[in-house]
């Protein structure tokens, strides 16, 4: 009964990241496994409060844009200001992006900068290699400084393109900081709601690699504009 005790617990370590069976020293965790926690909530803390590099966002021709919500602490506590766009940064997009563009690309650090860090580089060739195939284009990229998901709405006011993906940050657990999403709408507009919107989620070395969602994201998205729908409604 032990032994299969023993094998199970191993079985399911091995299945998941997740912090199982790590032991203790009393009632307490073990000295390591502790030092390990503190490692990872304080990596999580700095994803949340760290900025993407400006050297990144030059590296891939992005221009940057606010959100609502000016800085970090006021993002935290006001989300719906994370989701519209002063006047100063609707009009920087309205000059120097695309309009109508078939697709449109924004990034947002999200609440985890560290995971645009990680994977941007990957992800974003990845995409514009998939559209290319597809035979698609794709407008002016820019980057959105404490934004929400939201704010695709917003852009989707001001820009009109047939669809929008947004890469983000994702919030950060005590497994990874690093995991970032992908949100896809037809056509957003002011109203949309989540069930107007897919998403490929977990987007890093641990969970779906960066180069393969980017491809992926390329079927959907002409999947999408053939069926001319987005969220729940969408036919995969």
């Amino acid at each position: 009964m032990t032994l299969q005790y023993s094998e199970g617990l191993e079985q399911l370590k091995r299945s998941t990241p997740a912090r199982i069976g790590t032991g203790r020293a009393g009632s307490r965790p073990t000295t390591s496994e502790l030092l390990k926690l503190r490692c990872d909530h304080a990596a999580a803390v700095d994803s949340v409060y760290g900025r993407v590099s400006q050297q990144l966002l030059d590296e891939l021709g992005l221009f940057s844009v606010e959100s609502g919500a000016g800085d970090k602490e006021v993002y935290l506590r006001r989300p719906d200001l994370g989701r519209v766009l002063p006047d100063s940064s609707i009009e920087s997009i309205r000059l120097q992006c695309m309009h109508e563009p078939q697709v449109q690309v924004v990034i947002s650090d999200g609440l985890s900068a560290s995971a645009i860090e990680h994977n941007l580089r990957d992800v974003y060739p990845a995409l514009l290699d998939s559209l290319q195939v597809q035979g698609l284009t794709c407008g002016t990229p820019f980057f959105v400084q404490n934004g929400r998901v939201g704010c695709m709405n917003a852009i989707g006011d001001i820009l009109q393109p047939e669809v929008i993906v947004l890469f983000i940050g994702e919030r950060p657990g005590l497994l990874t900081s690093h995991s970032m999403s992908a949100y896809l709408c037809y056509k957003p507009r002011s109203g949309m709601t989540d069930s107007n919107r897919i998403v490929v989620s977990n987007i890093h070395q641990g969970g779906t690699p960066s180069v393969e969602a980017g491809a992926h994201l390329g079927t959907l998205i002409a999947k999408m504009l053939e069926q001319k729908i987005s969220g729940v409604e969408l036919l995969l």
